[in-house]
């Protein structure tokens, strides 16, 4: 994965998580209580092991500032939107709180960041 191809994942991820672009769920034994729990909040998450949904890599990448500036419009939609009372479900991990989608955003962010060294 390219910096850019990252930014655009980045990007269709957030666009699940705010509800805008819905994807199909998965079933699987990461919708269980214990182990959503575990691979959200506690354990590393392996380098290359883990494939996200496909619709999570539809969006090609574009322009860098033109794409930084859609993934900061939509991260600040997420936090503004505190007091939605329900949270489109996540493909793999099923219904999420909005405590748990944004610990899910920021690891996930954290994951692709550290890959380029950031």
């Amino acid at each position: 994965m390219t910096a850019p191809q990252m930014l655009a994942h980045l990007c269709d991820q957030m666009r699940h998580t705010l509800g805008d672009r819905p994807v199909a769920p998965r079933s699987g034994p990461r919708r269980l209580p214990l182990v959503k729990h575990l691979v959200i909040y506690l354990l590393p998450w392996p380098k290359g092991k883990i494939k996200g949904p496909e619709e999570a890599f539809v969006t090609p990448p574009g322009d860098w500032d033109e794409d930084l500036a859609m993934l900061e419009i939509l991260v600040e939609r997420f936090v503004k939107a505190g007091s939605r009372a329900e949270w489109p479900p996540h493909a793999l991990f099923g219904r999420l709180s909005r405590r748990t989608w944004g610990r899910f955003c920021y690891r996930h962010f954290d994951h692709h960041l550290r890959q380029f060294g950031v």
